[in-house]
């Protein structure tokens, strides 16, 4: 029996970075952010700017575990399982 095919979230945009040139880029941002030599309207403008950046990295992870899922689906041998998100230094 045929599946039905999945509705994707957002598609990537064209034009859009890629994943590791969004996340290279947020890194700088939040350097920048953490250096405490920028003015409000730099920091505001850096903040947006990174709001954006991870929305397009959200889109590649989606992208990327839909065609995963879609592989184990055809496959039929590999069970998913979900897996928690990491503690990150300093939370508890």
């Amino acid at each position: 029996m045929p599946r039905k095919p999945r509705p994707e979230q957002k598609q990537e945009q064209p034009g859009e970075p890629t994943f590791e040139a969004a996340l290279a880029r947020l890194e700088e941002i939040a350097a920048r952010l953490e250096s405490d030599v920028l003015s409000l309207e730099e920091a505001i403008a850096l903040a947006e700017e990174g709001q954006r950046l991870l929305e397009v990295c959200e889109r590649h992870l989606t992208a990327a575990e839909s065609r995963i899922h879609r592989l184990v689906e055809q496959s039929g041998k590999v069970v998913l399982e979900p897996v928690a998100p990491e503690e990150t230094e300093g939370e508890s």
